[in-house]
Formats: C-alpha cells, structure tokens, sequence
C-alpha cells in the first residue's frame, strides 16, 4: 500500500481485504463481497481511499450514502454505481446492510479477453457516484440472479474454464447495466431537458460575455464542472437526448453565435474567431466550413 496524493491506495484486491478485515478471496484478480455474508461498515469505507481495479457495487438497502467531494448524496432505495482502477473515493457511508454486493475485478484478470478493451466503452465507469444507477424490481432480480452466478462459479473449484465463465457474466452483468442506465436516461427525460436548457444558458453566456475572448473556446470539463455532474455523464446525457456528444454540441452552438455575428456585425472573420475563443482564424474557418459546408465570407455573401 503506497500514497498518492495523499489518499490510500489499494493496489491489489488481496490487500483491500486484509486492511478490511474480511475474508480472503478464493481468487487473487476477483472477489465478489455478498453483504449476506460479510459486513461493510461505514468505518472501514471512511476515509479516502483509491483502488486499483474494478469497483462494482449495489446496495440494495435505503440508508445506503455515498460522498463524493465534499457532497453527500442519499439514495432511499439503494443504488448500483462503477469505479476504475485509479479513480478517487472520498468515502462511502452505509447503514448496515445485508442486501447487495461489491464485486472487484483487478485489470490482469481482463488480460487476453475483449472484455480488457470493452471495458473501456462502458462510460458509466467514469461517472460520479451521485449518477448512480437505481433499478426497478425486475431490474433488480436480474442483477440479482447474474451476481448469483457469479458467486457460485467463484466458489467452484478452479478449472480451465473457470475464468471463461467468470468473464461472460461480468460481461453480461455490464451489458445489462448499460441497457438499465439507458432506461435511466429516458425516465429522467424532463430532468434532463432541464440540464440541457441549463447547458444551454452557460454556453449563451459564455459567447455573449466576452468570456470566450478572455478564457478560449468552453472546455467539456468547464461545462460539467458548471452543471455539477462528471464529463462521461454530461456526454452520454446529451446524446439520449440530442445524438451529439459534449463537444459536438459545443461545436453546434459555436456556430449558431457564429452566424448571429456574421450576420448582424461588419467584423473581419478573425475579429469574429476571436471573439469566439479561437486562438487562431483558420481553426475557426476550417469548424464552419466543416459545418456549414460554407466559409465564414461565403456565409456573409450569401446572407447579405
């Protein structure tokens, strides 16, 4: 166990458990802690710590609070939420519970399976733990019975096909989690035109206010730092509600300011790119072209 930046580390699931108290793993790359049978407490989970592996974790229980920075999120009716090797915890605080799981998968164990690389795509692994996701009854059964299976095959006896099986579940357990965060998506549909509408009035501000000029082009970290929610999460919202990504959506609203200025205001198009936090003209005529299959002047041209 070493420090980085001040916060414990975990580097192997082996030391997690010892440092824990709880019972040593019949794996040394994957552990899956039913609360059945082992107590979280919210002592252990503390204080900060980052571990280098996998974290999947669903509490069932209500009374289940997770921190994050310096917030405290609630979730009445429990939740599931992901971590990556590297990423930070500043602590989690439970009631006691007897229903869920934390499953820690280290990296090595991925090694020479697609899964290594897949894993990668699943941006739920990036979000904040107050983007938890929260299940439905059915939902629910069905995380249930795969980490179920998950268990049983752990506590087989180790044979060539073990870590075969080992990855189809996790791997299922993850497909499934992506098809219920997508679910999630579409029932915090008015939550999320909100969020949108909120986006919206921070980049309008940032274009009128000569904030662009002074600071440069809106970051994607800027925009989540703004609306209070990860860059993974702000990112897979907008596309269920737009099809665009953080930074196609910037783009799209770039050039709307663009046009508007283009349109009503005699400044040269590097005034304009300016204005717009380009550092340089030709980047910002290469982005309207690019988008409006015109230049800046032809746009102009072809307005007037």
């Amino acid at each position: 166990m070493e420090n980085r930046n001040k916060l414990r580390v975990f580097n192997s699931i082996s030391e997690m458990l010892h440092v824990f108290g709880l019972p040593e793993a019949s794996h040394p790359l994957i552990a899956l802690l039913d609360y059945s049978k082992v107590q979280i407490t919210a002592e252990m989970l503390s204080k900060p710590f980052i571990m280098d592996f996998y974290n999947i974790t669903y509490n069932e229980s209500a009374g289940c609070r997770m921190r994050y920075g310096q917030t405290v999120y609630d979730f009445v009716e429990g939740g599931m939420f992901f971590t990556s090797p590297g990423q930070p915890l500043t602590g989690i605080e439970t009631a006691d519970s007897t229903a869920g799981f934390t499953l820690l998968i280290h990296p090595n164990f991925l090694r020479n399976y697609t899964l290594d690389t897949k894993i990668k795509s699943y941006g739920f692994f990036d979000y904040s733990v107050n983007e938890s996701l929260h299940l439905s009854g059915k939902e629910k059964a069905i995380i249930r019975t795969i980490s179920q299976n998950i268990s049983d095959e752990l506590e087989t006896a180790i044979d060539d096909i073990t870590q075969d099986v080992l990855i189809s579940q996790i791997e299922l357990l993850l497909n499934y989690s992506q098809r219920f965060y997508r679910r999630q998506f579409i029932i915090r549909k008015p939550l999320n035109n909100a969020l949108l509408e909120k986006l919206d009035k921070i980049l309008d501000t940032y274009f009128n206010d000569q904030t662009a000029l002074k600071l440069g082009l809106p970051t994607v970290h800027f925009l989540a730092e703004q609306l209070n929610i990860s860059p993974k999460y702000l990112g897979d919202m907008l596309r269920s509600l737009t099809g665009h990504n953080t930074q196609q959506h910037i783009h799209l609203k770039l050039i709307e300011k663009a046009k508007e200025i283009l349109t009503v205001s005699e400044l040269t198009v590097g005034e304009v790119a300016y204005q717009l936090g380009f550092e340089h003209p030709q980047s910002f005529s290469k982005l309207f072209k690019l988008k409006t299959k015109l230049s800046p002047l032809e746009f102009r041209a072809s307005f007037n």
